[in-house]
């Protein structure tokens, strides 16, 4: 299956940090921190002070930290990438699977 985005809901944050593609951000406009709840996914990179795109409910493709299981549950994992949940908040649900760090899966999100 390949991956898609299917935005039910986007929104917008201005950034506070330098934001990548991908990656999961807090409604602040921060790079959500390891095991911390996220907002959703940023839908394009963004520098300090520009407003980004951000999905926040439905499907969004997001940058692995590591392998990956299709059906596994997902946290925030270091600079905003995710990875299998071990203890932290649960913020999606990965619908296709990584292989290794850098990979880019569909994810389900789930409000957090």
């Amino acid at each position: 299956m390949a991956a898609a985005n299917i935005s039910i809901l986007t929104i917008g944050v201005t950034a506070v940090a330098a934001l990548t593609l991908g990656r999961a951000v807090t409604a602040g406009g921060a790079v959500a921190t390891a095991a911390a709840t996220s907002v959703g996914i940023a839908n394009s990179d963004g520098a300090i002070g520009q407003r980004v795109p951000v999905t926040a409910l439905g499907t969004a493709i997001a940058e692995a930290h590591a392998a990956i299981a299709v059906g596994a549950a997902l946290e925030v994992a270091a600079l905003g990438r995710l990875v299998t949940r071990s203890a932290g908040v649960t913020v999606g649900r990965a619908l296709t699977a990584a292989a290794a760090q850098g990979d880019q899966i569909e994810v389900l999100l789930i409000p957090n």
